[in-house]
């Protein structure tokens, strides 16, 4: 009788040791889980869609992410209060624990403490176009402890806080306008007002360069082959690509119709007019080793 009491004991489910008042804190546990999680999300989304309309994007994704982070902290503290957990241990438990933390991960830190700098300061937001340590992209987020890029041939590219904070950032879509440059080289022969003139008319026919402000011919320099020259035009940020590739096409064009000459570089030897041609002598390799080629023909 004893042993089958004992087989009855082993085989008696394990939710038969669960209480009442415990199956009553599982189920409000679900619940919780089931119904916040969810209702998080769409506070979070609500929120981020308000204050990106009010204000940008990037102050947006933070201010959701916060709603977030704090109420599902708070779900997690009901569920512990609803299993009987006493908060006030677990609390000093959590801040001896956070302190260990601190200390070991001192770079975390850093680059939280970047990130608070970054919003404040706001050198760059969401959807802007940057470079960063050789890194040219689209940011996508503005974390606690990094900024999400998005390169143009689709790589991301994760950069730390603390790394933007200490190293040169360009953006390049801060301003509503962006100048075009096209280093271009003319023959010595040209005539450097009509070569004004063409570009200026090509820059004037382009339905996407800007005529405030006004496009710039500059003088660069005497170079060894031509003379080198820099025009430059404006464009709205969002056309700059295609100005830039649309004008330097159409330079090209117009050059060759009117018989302007882009020269190559190349190398004139001159000994002056009262003085003999310099000689030189053509090296012929063969077998026997280097020999002119007079050599090669007093031999012949």
């Amino acid at each position: 009788m004893e042993v089958l009491d004992y087989i009855g004991t082993v085989l008696t489910s394990p939710f038969d040791f669960i209480t009442e008042d415990q199956w009553l804190s599982i189920i409000r546990s679900i619940i919780l889980l089931v119904i916040g999680i969810p209702l998080l999300s769409l506070l979070r989304r609500w929120i981020r869609g308000i204050i990106t309309k009010n204000y940008n994007e990037h102050y947006g994704l933070l201010s959701g992410k916060v709603v977030f982070y704090i109420g599902l902290s708070l779900i997690f503290v009901m569920i512990l209060h609803n299993f009987g957990f006493q908060l006030g241990p677990l609390l000093g438990a959590a801040g001896i624990i956070g302190i260990a933390l601190g200390f070991a991960s001192q770079t975390s830190i850093s680059n939280v403490i970047s990130g608070l700098f970054l919003i404040a300061e706001q050198p760059f937001k969401v959807g802007d176009i940057i470079t960063v340590g050789g890194n040219t992209g689209i940011v996508l987020s503005i974390d606690t402890l990094s900024v999400k890029i998005r390169k143009f041939n689709n790589q991301f590219v994760r950069v730390p806080n603390e790394q933007l904070i200490k190293s040169e950032v360009t953006n390049i879509t801060r301003f509503p306008i962006r100048r075009v440059d096209v280093n271009i080289s003319v023959a010595y022969k040209e005539d450097l007002s009509r070569v004004r003139d063409v570009l200026f008319d090509v820059a004037k026919k382009n339905p996407t360069a800007l005529q405030h402000p006004e496009p710039l011919m500059i003088f660069e320099q005497f170079g060894n082959s031509s003379i080198d020259i820099l025009f430059v035009a404006w464009a709205v940020r969002e056309e700059f690509l295609k100005l830039r590739n649309s004008l330097n096409m159409e330079i090209k064009k117009r050059f060759d119709e009117e018989g302007i000459e882009i020269p190559f570089p190349h190398i004139s030897l001159y000994s002056g007019s009262a003085t003999k041609p310099i000689p030189m002598d053509i090296a012929v390799n063969n077998a026997s080793g280097l020999k002119t080629e007079g050599e090669q023909e007093k031999k012949e």
